[in-house]
């Protein structure tokens, strides 16, 4: 018996140390190609790099995997016990490793044949996601089981729940709870319900069969399970629970203004970060970002160019339908081409099918609507020709020589009826199908420009960028006209020209000749004959009326007396960047600009003689809150606050009598400067007053000519007054301060002497203290001494 006893000792030991060393050994070759747990320690993980306008609204986001990083503290307090209750309920008492689950799911798995099964617990799967592969086997769980059991030893139990909400996917896109909320039920975390909760933690086991938008059911149900778990556990009480039951889910995503308010400020934004931060931070590092954007500007811009754009198109008339169908094709337009009920309101574009036209009035289709569009809308509708303006042309009052039955169009809609005749008020309307079924519309005839444009407003005081347009449409074409488009400035270009007259012995009260000028080039072997928009000569002029009515000619003799160099050097001094012609013509804006260069130039008259660089982005900050970049205004002495004054009482003129005219209606002191070149090729306007400098710039991609009388005038201040007119009671009325040194004279408009009692024209203008002329004039029409260039200096102009 003590002989058996022995040997079952032995037997046992044996057993025993084959065990530890099979143990052993298994550890060993699962242990031996293990990677570095620590990695999860330092979580990094792809999130999303917010975009915030300067008062921290969402302008847009950036992301490969949709991943908003939240701390425990910032999630609603339910929110973890649902996770824990769905995948790991013995969470804080095990080590990493849950055996009584394993033998569970051994079990289950040899009964079945194959790997149906697993007992993994959170910090498991956390391991599994961010440190090893997919594979189903038996290796792997064992590596898992070992990573699991170090980490639960290296990080808190909240640590490590922290990084499973936030990396755990979701389904829909979304990776970590916030982005779930977000998708799921237009909320953040830290708003959620327990129902809502228990729905979210039902998602990780199968997101796609989960998914509440295609299959509520099964979410559903899965949901029911979640809140049983956490009521068996106590974790919620009955009333929690019946209350979660009861309350009725409604899925909604939260809606992304990502490349819907300002795309080119966003765009614009995205190549700076890319620039300087690379692609790896920008789309996985989870930057937060808060640009100069002011969402109320930038909407008014949007408006703003989209409007002008289109007007512009019509002024060059009627291009033709989009297609036209046979009548065996209308079917099928009408039946493909749906638009939502949601977007059916006035204002809204619409591609329709003409199916009748009459004189008065053309029948139009879409979808299972009719509609009637008036003649009256067609009035632009004229043949294109560039050598007539549209107000040269008489409108069109026939709707049969626009269109006929099978065209089909963009239409606007504009008005709403009932089966009874009474108009759809959509104040009152929600946007549901049963009530606008049977409405009939009116809408009138409109088309898509061609034609494209941008604009650029900035703070000139911090040189923070309000709004930025970039073209007509982002989602047609992403080329941002505002800082990519390099354009000749054409007559934006003289206050230039003027500035560095006023710094070389000419004043405002200064006369040059308005009269025919050759020019020879003799490198090209070409005579240049350049001439006033209006093909008049108006003889002696004072520099004041030169620039306001924006003269070519007296500008070029101007340029001609002082030398292209000095206009070159002022020009780069402020600010300007590009290749300037060193001929006269640089002097009418010949040489090529972004729009946003212009607007950084021209800060230095608005700021009293110092120009500013435009700022987009103001700080960046790292998705733990750390600040990477910081952005301060970067200003430059550009000329003397005398003559930055100067020019701004001229430019005034401009608006009040000369070709900026049209922003008058804002009856608040603002400077402006059109613009335009060869054959209407560009329009521009830039128009500043002390607190707000904005830019517009009109013209096609292509040099083409816009058309007669597309000028600066007509095609780009309107588009500058539609914005200002939305923003410009948001500030006090300021005017420009007037500087030390700056006197005031009242001057003859004939000779620039001081005026007399016989001046038939007068004008009050700045000079710099001690240039101001001294001698009065004695009659309309005076010679002139000290106010400019003597008569024999006039003659020697004009030869």
């Amino acid at each position: 018996m003590k002989k058996v006893y022995k040997i079952s000792l032995i037997v046992m030991l044996v057993i025993g140390i084959l065990g530890i060393s099979s143990a052993a050994g298994l550890y060993y070759w699962a242990s031996r190609d293990l990677p570095g747990f620590k990695n999860v320690t330092d979580y990094n993980p792809p999130l999303v790099t917010t975009v915030y306008t300067h008062d921290n609204k969402v302008l847009g986001y950036f992301y490969k995997e949709k991943r908003f990083l939240v701390r425990m503290d910032e999630m609603t307090p339910l929110l973890s016990k649902a996770f824990l209750a769905a995948e790991d309920a013995s969470f804080y008492e095990h080590d990493g490793v849950d055996f009584s689950a394993i033998s569970r799911a051994f079990v289950a798995n040899l009964r079945g044949g194959s790997i149906k099964q697993g007992g993994s617990t959170i910090t498991q799967q956390i391991i599994k996601r961010l440190l090893l592969t997919p594979e189903k086997s038996y290796k792997r769980k064992i590596k898992e089981a070992i990573l699991a059991f170090r980490l639960e030893h290296y990080l808190e139990k909240d640590e490590i729940l922290t990084i499973y909400l936030n990396q755990i996917y979701l389904g829909a896109g979304a990776y970590g709870v916030e982005a779930a909320a977000r998708v799921y039920f237009g909320k953040h975390v830290s708003d959620l319900t327990v129902a809502e909760c228990a729905l979210l933690a039902g998602l990780p086991q199968a997101p796609s069969r989960y998914d509440p938008y295609r299959h509520p059911e099964r979410a559903k149900a899965r949901q029911l399970y979640v809140l049983g778990q956490m009521y068996e556990h106590r974790w919620i009480d009955r009333d929690q629970y019946n209350t979660a039951i009861d309350q009725q889910l409604v899925y909604k995503s939260m809606e992304d203004p990502s490349w819907q308010n300002g795309p080119y400020y966003l765009e614009e934004v995205r190549r700076w970060l890319l620039d300087k931060y690379g692609e790896e931070a920008v789309y996985y590092g989870g930057l937060n970002v808060v640009t100069a954007c002011d969402l109320k500007h930038q909407k008014a811009a949007d408006d703003a160019v989209r409007t002008g754009l289109e007007n512009s198109s019509t002024r060059r008339g009627w291009k033709g339908p989009l297609a036209h169908l046979q009548p065996a094709d209308f079917q099928k337009f009408l039946t493909t081409d749906v638009v939502p009920v949601s977007d059916l309101k006035p204002g809204y574009w619409v591609k329709v099918l003409v199916t009748k036209v009459a004189k008065t009035e053309a029948s139009v289709k879409f979808g299972k609507y009719s509609a009637k569009m008036p003649v009256t809308s067609m009035h632009w509708c004229r043949k294109p020709d560039i050598r007539k303006a549209h107000d040269q042309v008489r409108p069109v009052k026939d709707a049969t020589t626009v269109l006929k039955s099978g065209d089909v169009v963009w239409a606007k809609l504009t008005k709403a009826f009932f089966k009874d005749g009474s108009e759809v008020n959509f104040n009152q309307v929600s946007a549901d199908a049963a009530e606008l079924e049977g409405v009939s519309w009116t809408v009138d005839l409109v088309q898509r420009p061609v034609v494209e444009g941008a604009l650029v407003s900035m703070d000139p005081r911090s040189g923070e960028i309000k709004a930025m347009v970039g073209g007509y449409s982002f989602h047609k074409s992403q080329f941002n006209r505002a800082t990519q488009a390099k354009r000749q400035p054409g007559s934006a270009f003289k206050p230039i020209v003027y500035s560095t007259a006023m710094d070389n012995g000419y004043t405002p009260a200064s006369i040059m000749m308005d009269a025919p000028f050759v020019y020879t080039d003799m490198v090209a072997g070409k005579l240049w004959k350049p001439e006033n928009f209006e093909g008049v000569f108006y003889g002696p002029t004072l520099l004041r009326t030169a620039l306001v009515k924006s003269r070519n000619l007296v500008t070029i003799r101007l340029a001609q007396k002082m030398g292209i160099s000095k206009i070159v050097e002022r020009a780069k001094t402020m600010g300007l960047e590009g290749e300037f012609p060193h001929d006269l013509s640089v002097a009418l804006g010949s040489a090529s600009v972004t729009l946003i260069n212009m607007i950084e130039a021209y800060s230095a008259f608005a700021r009293g003689g110092t120009s500013v660089k435009a700022r987009l982005v103001l700080t960046v900050n790292s998705a733990w809150g750390e600040l990477l970049y910081e952005s301060k205004p970067e200003v430059h002495d550009a000329i003397s606050p005398q003559t930055a004054y100067i020019m701004c009482n001229l430019l005034k003129e401009v608006v009040q009598r000369g070709t900026g005219w049209r922003a008058k209606v804002l009856g608040r002191p603002v400077a402006g400067k059109t613009g335009t070149t060869n054959n209407e090729q560009d329009a521009w306007y830039m128009g500043f007053s002390p607190y707000l400098l904005t830019g517009v710039f009109v013209g096609f991609d292509q040099l083409t000519p816009m058309g007669k009388w597309e000028t600066g005038s007509r095609a780009a201040s309107p588009i500058w007054v539609s914005y200002r007119k939305e923003v410009e009671k948001d500030y006090p009325y300021m005017d420009f301060p007037q500087p030390d040194g700056v006197v005031m004279a009242k001057i003859d408009a004939a000779s620039g002497l001081l005026a007399g009692p016989g001046s038939s024209e007068t004008f009050f203008l700045p000079f710099k203290e001690g240039t101001q002329p001294t001698k009065t004039a004695t009659g309309s029409g005076s010679g002139s001494e000290s106010g400019g260039s003597s008569s024999e200096d006039l003659f020697k102009q004009t030869f």
